[in-house]
């Protein structure tokens, strides 16, 4: 018999190759540099030689999204972050380039890298740096600390910004002035270098529908900012002129999909920038945008929503006649958005009395609006036309009614009615079987006291039935007629009971109360 063995040198020696074979791809597919060290979330370059000359970037743009730290050191070669490089990286958190040849930086270079929180460019070749690319990043630390900066104006917002966010003792930032003199930043002063201001010559921007309006935005600083209006979803037709100060914005035939806008005059130089913002307010007649047939919603609810302002007042009709509003009839309003309101008119069960048209009223300062709508809550009951609907009631969560009380308390038309008569029906059947079961009882009653008190031993009453005072007395049949006149009195014998005119002879049971008549006598104590 042949024994097999198998040799461990040329299976591990495959299996090292198939790794090697997969790290390579997978580094291939992030585009990972040569002196550079890559994982799928961090992307660490610190090897001078060969060295790189760009920032890395991913050869697909998904390799990027988990990257959340890039780590680049001596890099000689490296001088720019261009437009977008860093884009890639939408995940990234924290940067650092440093003992690097950086002397540049894009100002579009981080508009894509919102969560950044970290920047060290520390020890590079910067005389510059513009406030731009890291304007609208929440950054905890910019380190900027051995750079050559030259004292300008450019870089006035490093020390404007070092002086509100960074603690000075954490970087001795220094630039060199014409003479070629080392200054602390903290220190530089730069002739007409100043933040920019804006303001705005309204800050209580209304208008009404279709009318125009004009803006001034006047703006200081130095050197003079340039100023840009920012109006983002505007739908009205709009103009602008910033080549003046102050710079003018207007409005035509203004729109009331733009009320709740908001509007700002943007002003900026190389110190930094200012803005001043304020909401557009459209007053504009109420526009019933969407109303709809009934539906079983819980309470029945026949939806609408109208847009207006100011705030509009609602008011239903009921087949032309004004609808007062109750606890079983009324307005919700459940969502408000801006001018738009989404509500329903709330039916509690309604019946076949409440089918009928419905129309809605909404007004205001500036016009009114009125929408119709058909309701068929249920069929008349009998008329084989289709089944009765009986949808399922439940207390539905709402908020009041914001746009106020829109009743009236003349020409009343509710639901209530068919709601009371059926209440009526129902107590006048309760009180007939009340009535009806009170009579049963007492009818059964009497019948028992009737029928157990007419056969009590002791309840024989009448001429006949007068006990006697002898001492035989004592026995229950002796019931006779002593000193009765009746005609039959003396026949039968003394011990006979006389029923009508009938006298009776009876046997006497001595046994009858447990003792005899001997027993009874007086006369029998003494033998």
């Amino acid at each position: 018999m042949v024994s097999w063995r198998r040799r461990p040198g040329p299976g591990l020696a495959r299996l090292w190759g198939l790794c090697c074979l997969v790290l390579g791809c997978w580094r291939g597919a992030l585009g990972c540099p040569a002196s550079c060290r890559c994982s799928s979330w961090r992307i660490w370059c610190t090897e001078p030689s060969p060295g790189i000359t760009s920032f890395p970037v991913p050869q697909r743009s998904a390799d990027g999204d988990n990257v959340t730290e890039i780590y680049i050191a001596n890099q000689r070669k490296l001088e720019s972050i261009n437009d977008n490089e860093v884009g890639y990286y939408i995940g990234l958190k924290n940067l650092t380039v440093v003992d690097s040849g950086l002397r540049f930086v894009s100002r579009q270079a981080f508009v894509k890298n919102v969560n950044l929180q970290y920047i060290n460019l520390s020890r590079n070749k910067l005389s510059s740096l513009s406030k731009k690319p890291f304007r609208h990043l929440g950054l905890s630390d910019l380190i900027l600390v051995d750079n050559p900066f030259k004292c300008s104006c450019e870089i006035m917002w490093i020390k404007k910004f070092q002086e509100t966010k960074f603690y000075p003792e954490t970087q001795d930032l220094y630039c060199i002035d014409d003479n070629n003199k080392t200054t602390a930043l903290l220190d530089m002063k730069v002739p007409n270098c100043d933040l920019p201001s804006a303001n705005l010559s309204n800050y209580n921007i209304t208008v009404v529908e279709g009318k125009s309006i004009t803006l001034y935005c006047d703006t200081t600083g130095g050197p003079p900012p340039n100023v840009s209006w920012v109006v983002t979803n505007l739908v009205s037709n709009h103009e602008s002129d910033t080549n003046k100060n102050p710079a003018s914005l207007t409005i035509k035939n203004v729109s009331s999909m733009d009320s709740g806008l908001w509007i700002s005059c943007v002003a900026e130089n190389i110190v930094g920038e200012d803005q001043a913002s304020a909401e557009l307010t459209v007053f504009f007649a109420p526009n019933i945008t969407f109303i709809e047939s009934p539906t079983p919603d819980h309470h029945w609810c026949i939806p609408f929503t109208v847009k207006g302002n100011p705030k509009p007042t609602l008011q239903w009709f009921y087949e032309g006649a004004v609808l007062n509003e109750s606890e079983y009839i009324c307005t919700k309003i459940h969502v408000i958005n801006q001018s738009e309101y989404h509500g329903c008119l709330q039916l509690d069960n309604p019946t076949h009395l409440n089918n009928g048209a419905y129309t809605l009223l909404a007004k205001n300062d500036y016009g009114e609006d009125e929408k119709r709508v058909d309701a068929h809550f249920m069929s008349v009951p009998g008329d084989g036309s289709g089944p009765i609907l009986d949808p399922d009631v439940y207390e539905y969560e709402t908020t009041p009614n914001d746009l106020g009380d829109a009743t009236n308390n003349s020409n009343q038309i509710t639901s209530t009615d068919v709601s009371n008569k059926e209440n009526e029906d129902s107590i006048t059947v309760y009180v007939v079987v009340g009535i009806a079961a009170l009579v049963c009882t007492g009818l059964v009653i009497t019948l028992i006291i009737l029928k157990f008190g007419r056969h009590s031993k002791f309840g024989m009453k009448g001429p006949s039935s007068v006990i006697s005072n002898d001492d035989d007395s004592a026995s229950p049949l002796h019931h006779i007629s002593n000193g009765s006149n009746t005609p039959s009195s003396s026949e039968g014998g003394p011990d006979a009971v006389i029923i009508g005119m009938t006298k009776i002879p009876v046997i006497e049971n001595p046994q009858y109360f447990g003792i005899t008549n001997s027993q009874l006598k007086p006369d029998t104590c003494g033998n």
